[in-house]
């Protein structure tokens, strides 16, 4: 799990549900909000389609580049998203599937 005590660290990061619906988001704190959205109040979008996996994350320390990152990544083409996916997580598994045990 990426470190919750760091200052100064941002979130790109990627969830999808069972029939691989993709939102990309950017956050501070990526523990809380993976957990929001499990909850049901990451996001309307993100709650409508029960995403909650997390399939891929990547660290900034400022967060206008992790804004600008947010943006070129939602800009993709899905085919270009799922490739960046697979870089880091080929099996498509929930990397916080352990953080809430």
């Amino acid at each position: 799990m990426p470190s919750r005590g760091e200052e100064h660290q941002y979130f790109v990061y990627i969830l999808t549900n069972a029939t691989r619906v993709l939102y990309v988001g950017v956050t501070n704190d990526l523990y809380r909000r993976v957990w929001q959205h499990r909850e049901g109040t990451g996001s309307q979008f993100a709650s409508h389609y029960h995403l909650s996996w997390l399939v891929y994350y990547e660290s900034h320390p400022d967060i206008l580049d992790a804004i600008d990152r947010e943006k070129q990544i939602k800009r993709w083409r899905r085919e270009k998203k799922i490739w960046l996916i697979e870089l880091m997580n080929p099996k498509w598994r929930d990397l916080a599937e352990e953080w809430f045990a």
